[in-house]
């Protein structure tokens, strides 16, 4: 398992999509193959998303990293603010606007993705997705 806590930045965001790339290595999922490339586009999806929606001032945000069964990999992006839920199901945007694709990329890469609270002593949620590594 790989766990790390990072600040709720675009700088922070960054940072954990190149750990996570380097961590996918070290597991023997390479630096440019399908697998890593995919589960990295998602980890910058989440990891922003959490900068950026989950944001609570002076609170970071935590990617975990399990490989729970051979060939599968699960990202996890926690962050402390409960109430900013992505949708069950993304809707694409109209094409004049210019963000609101990010969920749709994270719902095509992965095999599966959802939300789940924190308990109310650890307010906020985590966002998972489950995605091939191999």
């Amino acid at each position: 398992m790989f766990a790390q806590r990072f600040s709720a930045t675009r700088r922070g965001a960054r940072l954990a999509r190149l750990l996570a790339l380097h961590q996918f290595d070290a597991w023997g999922i390479p630096y440019g193959s399908e697998p890593s490339d995919n589960a990295a586009a998602i980890v910058a999806e989440l990891a922003a998303n959490a900068a950026l929606h989950g944001r609570v001032p002076g609170r970071d945000f935590e990617l975990a990293l399990t490989l729970p069964e051979p060939g599968a990999l699960l990202i996890e992006v926690t962050d402390t603010r409960g109430e900013a839920t992505p949708p069950g199901a993304p809707v694409a945007p109209g094409p004049y606007e210019e963000s609101g694709r990010g969920l749709l990329l994270v719902a095509a890469l992965a095999s599966a993705w959802g939300v789940r609270e924190r308990t109310p002593a650890a307010p906020g949620k985590t966002v998972w997705a489950r995605c091939h590594a191999t």
